[in-house]
């Protein structure tokens, strides 16, 4: 049965039109890699700045308290005694 050249070119555009598909969804999804790799490093670095933070936060949390219990020692003093004799 000879061959017929409708059905060959079909099969010849379906064909291109399928590798011109698989190459753009290869290079989509390269990018999609690279953007995800992208991602995970600023997600690392953001993770260990707020862990700075935190560590920050702690060290100013207990100086205002020192700071606190300073004043409230030399309020504590300062009880009774004559204002006009500071």
């Amino acid at each position: 049965m000879p061959e017929d050249p409708i059905a060959q070119g079909e099969i010849a555009a379906l064909t291109r039109r399928f590798e011109e598909v698989a190459e753009r969804t290869d290079r989509e999804f390269g990018i999609v890699k690279s953007d995800l790799t992208a991602l995970r490093l600023q997600v690392g670095n953001l993770d260990q700045k707020v862990g700075n933070l935190v560590g920050e936060v702690r060290d100013l949390t207990e100086k205002l308290d020192r700071n606190q219990a300073q004043i409230i020692e030399l309020l504590t003093r300062m009880i009774g005694r004559d204002p006009d004799a500071l």
